[in-house]
């Protein structure tokens, strides 16, 4: 497994924290921040992918 996908990953779920965190303070900016931390950790996990298929073939 490819570093991206775990970085990507943890990413992933530190942006699903921060969106949680932002609606429930009511905190816009950290909602968007949030979702924009979920989107990078998205692509950062799709790359590792392709890295791994790469590899592997």
């Amino acid at each position: 497994m490819d570093k991206d996908r775990i970085v990507g990953s943890a990413k992933l779920l530190k942006g699903k924290a921060k969106v949680a965190v932002g609606k429930a303070i009511g905190d816009e900016k950290l909602e968007a921040e949030g979702r924009a931390d979920k989107v990078e950790g998205k692509v950062q996990n799709a790359v590792g992918g392709i890295k791994d298929t790469i590899r592997d073939a």
